[in-house]
């Protein structure tokens, strides 16, 4: 059976996918576990992430932030915590919500993160046109919006994109 263009473009597609995943994952792992923060992962990385460096989040809402169960947060959360990077507080106003925050050391490795993904979008962005830019941002929107929709809990608030009415405003 001979392939149609389509199904060729569907197999690159797929390739680049998968290749794009791997390389953003190792790459990242290789730039963020410095010799400062070699006793956390990436994972734990995005973990700080998403306490952020704001008010402290509950433990709910950072499990939600990385759509994990509060069950499996709380075993990272307790490494993060023995390691100086996050601290736990029961709330003041509820004892039954724990409330998470960035040590400095957290707050370092936060910025650390942040400086990386800076510096990934300012090297990817210096190569291509502001054209470019703009179909890849396009792109990547929709690929999100795909994942939101496909996989994750329709119950669940989020905001998805309206790719007609992205359509519409550009053809105006």
């Amino acid at each position: 059976m001979q392939m149609t263009v389509g199904d060729k473009l569907n197999e690159t597609l797929n390739e680049l996918l998968v290749r794009l995943f791997k390389d953003i994952l190792e790459v990242e792992e290789k730039s963020l576990i410095t010799e400062e923060f070699r006793d956390i992962t990436a994972n734990d990385m995005h973990i700080i992430e998403a306490v952020g460096i704001e008010e402290p989040k509950s433990m709910t809402t950072v499990a939600k932030l990385m759509s994990v169960t509060t069950g499996t947060l709380t075993k990272a959360m307790d490494a993060l915590c023995e390691k100086g990077y996050v601290l736990r507080e029961r709330s003041s106003e509820d004892k039954r919500v724990v409330k998470v925050h960035l040590t400095d050391r957290g707050r370092a490795a936060y910025y650390h993160h942040e400086q990386f993904h800076r510096q990934m979008i300012k090297n990817l962005a210096s190569e291509m046109s502001e054209k470019e830019t703009e179909v890849l941002v396009y792109a990547l929107a929709k690929l999100v919006d795909y994942f939101q929709i496909r996989y994750y809990d329709a119950d669940e608030e989020s905001e998805f994109v309206d790719w007609g009415k992205i359509r519409q405003n550009e053809i105006k």
